[in-house]
């Protein structure tokens, strides 16, 4: 069975610090391309950061020079570590794992963020 599970989200006060978490299970996690979506209310989802199966990274431009993605294989984890948080960055956070050949696309459900003082 397929799973994909984000934690480690919560509320935190503008400027701080959060760390999350997303472990894969059910298929070959060193073979998918991870990535970290975040869907705010009224807004489309959006892409905030991704590790290819090789290690090169993407960031959308709410996350660079604030936010670090990485992954570890050998814990089918990756992981966002989010600082300077602002309130603008409240929203869902989602992990989604995806591959090509052939194409296979998995949604975790989601982790809520909430900066606010």
């Amino acid at each position: 069975q397929v799973q994909v599970v984000e934690s480690g989200g919560g509320l935190v006060q503008p400027g701080g610090s959060l760390r999350l978490s997303c472990v894969g299970s059910g298929f070959t996690f060193n073979t998918y391309n991870m990535s970290w979506y975040r869907q705010a209310p009224g807004k489309e989802r959006g892409l905030v950061a991704l590790i290819t199966i090789g290690g090169e990274i993407v960031y959308g431009e709410a996350a660079k020079g604030r936010f670090t993605i990485s992954r570890d294989n050998a814990e089918h984890t990756v992981y966002l570590q989010m600082n300077g948080l602002k309130p603008e960055d409240t929203a869902v956070y989602y992990c989604r794992a995806k591959t090509f050949y052939p194409a296979t696309t998995y949604w975790g459900q989601g982790t809520q963020v909430t900066v606010s003082s």
